[in-house]
């Protein structure tokens, strides 16, 4: 007899409403993929560990569960036999209060979402990159043989310190978003929420030089380049459809450059970014004109930088300190 398929399985109230609530994301509040597939990851791991203690519809949900959750997360071992940090599970408690919350809107009975409590995450620490090690990462490029590559990648570091970009806004950017005589330009970033860019001369200046070296019709403002590549492979390259570079390759060349300068700090793409928002801090810049530039829905998610660049401290400092020595 032929092999019958077995009929799915009927979804539980838990799952159907999650998946429910992740379409209302999608379709409504206009979240990104990325975003969907997070949220998607930590619900089912919450309704998994619901489905084990013998709950699969949200009104049976109470706190006794979600303390027995909590600690679940707190003692999970992650891929490297560590447990989750804070801030890992603090994603999946957020995620949660969400999902409880689109339930109250819909009045479907379950646990109140304010009554989770985050735990407190401690002060991030934050890598950034001294002006002097800024130009010493961008002066390696030098000994890049390759002529359009050594541009390209000079190009690569100047815009990404001179604008503070996400790597995923650096490769998302084509040439034509860009306007060169303005130094300005617009750019989509987190929560699909479009910020004003700048970019500084000496960013302009790279991408010229190397916007003169590209014999391409690609629209793709940085991508890959090779003096060893054949005839064909090189007539492919003309093509106006050809990809641009992605995350991946600009986080590997950055650390290239960062070992052949001798920078004992391991750095990022955003290394680059913490490295902007902390010299224009230093420099007297209004927090809340970085916190635009930056992109950042919330000042606390800034204030990050402050401890790093506070000159009202140094100031106290050497005033006060210490003056019998002198």
């Amino acid at each position: 007899m032929p092999e019958t398929k077995s009929e799915p399985k009927t979804k539980s109230p838990l799952q159907r409403y999650s998946q429910q609530f992740l379409e209302h994301l999608e379709i409504e509040r206009n979240r990104s993929s990325l975003t969907l597939r997070n949220y998607d990851h930590y619900l089912q791991r919450f309704i998994r560990f619901c489905q084990d203690q013998g709950v699969t519809d949200p009104k049976d949900i109470d706190q006794e569960l979600i303390r027995s959750y909590r600690l679940y997360l707190n003692r999970m071992a992650a891929k490297d036999d560590k447990h989750l940090k804070i801030i890992t599970q603090n994603y999946h408690l957020i995620a949660l209060r969400s999902f409880f919350k689109y339930l109250a809107k819909r009045d479907i009975k379950t646990m109140a979402a304010e009554k989770i409590e985050l735990p407190k995450t401690p002060s991030r620490q934050v890598e950034f990159l001294a002006t002097e090690d800024v130009e010493k990462l961008i002066k390696t490029t030098e000994e890049e043989k390759h002529a359009q590559t050594r541009a390209r990648d000079k190009a690569i570091l100047e815009f990404l310190f001179s604008s503070g970009l996400r790597v995923s806004e650096l490769v998302s950017l084509r040439k034509e978003n860009l306007n060169l005589k303005t130094g300005e330009f617009t750019v989509r970033g987190k929560g699909d929420k479009l910020r004003l860019v700048f970019l500084s001369p000496r960013a302009i200046r790279s991408l010229t030089d190397y916007f003169k070296l590209r014999k391409d019709n690609s629209r793709a403002l940085f991508m890959r380049h090779d003096e060893k590549d054949s005839v064909e492979k090189q007539i492919k390259t003309l093509d106006d459809k050809l990809p641009g570079l992605t995350a991946r390759t600009v986080q590997r060349l950055i650390k290239k450059y960062a070992l052949l300068a001798g920078i004992t700090k391991k750095i990022s793409p955003h290394t680059l970014r913490h490295s902007f928002a902390t010299d224009l801090l230093a420099n007297g810049a209004d927090i809340r004109a970085v916190q635009e530039l930056l992109g950042h829905a919330s000042i606390s998610t800034t204030q990050i930088y402050t401890h790093l660049t506070n000159r009202r401290l140094k100031d106290i400092y050497d005033k006060f300190h210490n003056k019998k020595t002198e």
